[in-house]
């Protein structure tokens, strides 16, 4: 059986560096030095960062694999087809195309919204919580909602509801199978649609990614009516990663996380699950806190043992049979379980195989960049020389260091845009 990963601690020794063969990345990266040198010598090493992220426009940043045309979801797309064709395509999120929308639409007509893997969980969850005062009704005429979520409550608390064939009956019951992505729109992690045009600059995306809290921005051609590019948090890290080297970027890196104030979330405000609790507790919880990972810890000592994140939800959906022999779906029993399933198939890439991965507050955010690129993670927990658990950094924090908003920067960037729904979790 698969055990428990030890805390790994992030080691300068073993990071990996800049690869001799210039990557996309790193041609971008080494744009940016080129405007580094153009800079004002009075102007801080802040300002000089502001000034040629401001100077790049973002149709300069590579294309990801989330940026193909065959990954856009049709809006009459039931969760069940819209989650086996992200899960097969290995993507978290993808745009979602209003069918009803005339030929001649716009781009801001064309698109309904991006719907994410954990969006949909979240919402099927949702639906099987009467107790919330939120709970919409769910949408669509096969009337099947009522029957299932009887079923769910006569099951009583998280242990009953979490039990091993729990997921198996979720995924065949006509609830998921019958509801459409389109009756989802507005509902949790389902994004606003704030798309930025392809001469917006760097500055711009850097700010929306990090201090406005967007985990993706689609990047749109109008002239086409169509995504061009989907910009990540974790692209963003990439791009850092393969800059290792130039002198803007050392001369950024070697700050250690104590000089640029990090951790800001402090031991006392993560939120944490034990792990002989329910599953579906550590999910509710990161719904209910906004928050996209909750680390997994010992009852006695209150030390880390494992990660789980909004992202690996989608296990609970693609594999519900790996569960089948456990009474209940603790959250240590989720994590062995779909380890032994990763095993099985010989994925060995999956960031839920890498456990705890931890650095101290004498790490540089050099180091924590490329530990982020090479695990494939978003957030990595702040711990003391007996492995406490201290702070906790995420994707968001590290971007949020490297860019700072010039007052009045967005102006009426934001009017119109379509705003967040009242119940969305960012």
């Amino acid at each position: 059986m698969a055990s428990v990963p030890e805390i790994k601690i992030v080691r300068s020794e073993s990071l990996g560096h800049r690869s001799e063969v210039s990557s996309p990345e790193a041609k971008l990266g080494m744009r940016v030095e080129d405007l580094w040198d153009e800079q004002k010598p009075q102007l801080s090493p802040d300002e000089k960062l502001n000034a040629c992220f401001e100077s790049i426009p973002v149709s300069a940043f590579p294309l990801s694999s989330d940026s193909q045309e065959d990954i856009e979801i049709r809006s009459d797309t039931s969760l069940a087809e819209a989650v086996e064709t992200l899960s097969k395509l290995k993507v978290l999120s993808a745009p979602v195309v209003d069918v009803d929308a005339p030929e001649d639409a716009s781009w801001i007509d064309r698109y309904i919204g991006i719907v994410e893997f954990p969006g949909i969980v979240v919402w099927l969850l949702h639906q099987l919580d009467p107790t919330s005062p939120r709970s919409p009704a769910v949408a669509g005429s096969n009337g099947t909602s009522h029957d299932f979520s009887a079923h769910i409550l006569d099951n009583g608390d998280d242990s009953a509801v979490t039990s091993g064939n729990f997921f198996e009956v979720l995924t065949s019951s006509e609830l998921y199978k019958n509801t459409k992505v389109r009756d989802i729109s507005g509902t949790f992690r389902w994004a606003p649609f704030l798309a930025l045009q392809k001469e917006n600059s760097f500055l711009t995306m850097l700010l929306l990614l990090s201090k406005y809290k967007m985990k993706s921005i689609p990047v749109v051609d109008l002239g086409e009516a169509k995504i061009e590019n989907i910009i990540t948090q974790s692209g963003v890290i990439h791009m850092l990663a393969e800059c290792v080297g130039l002198h803007w970027f050392e001369d950024w890196g070697v700050k250690t996380l104590s000089e640029v104030g990090l951790p800001i979330m402090s031991k006392d405000h993560i939120i944490k699950i034990y792990e002989d609790e329910p599953v579906l507790q550590a999910f509710k919880l990161m719904r209910r806190k906004r928050i996209a990972g909750i680390p997994v810890v010992e009852r006695k000592s209150e030390k880390p043992v494992g990660n789980i994140s909004l992202r690996d939800v989608h296990f609970l959906l693609t594999a519900p049979e790996i569960y089948h022999d456990y009474r209940s779906i603790t959250t240590k029993n989720f994590l062995v379980a779909v380890r032994e399933h990763l095993e099985k198939r010989g994925d060995t890439s999956a960031p839920i195989l890498s456990g705890v991965i931890a650095c101290t507050k004498n790490h540089t955010l050099k180091e924590l960049i490329l530990m982020l690129d090479a695990e494939k993670i978003h957030r990595l927990y702040v711990v003391d020389d007996s492995g406490n658990l201290e702070g906790l950094i995420t994707l968001r924090d590290i971007i949020a260091r490297l860019v700072y908003e010039p007052p009045g920067y967005f102006g009426d960037f934001f009017d119109g845009v379509i705003p967040l729904p009242q119940n969305y979790r960012v």
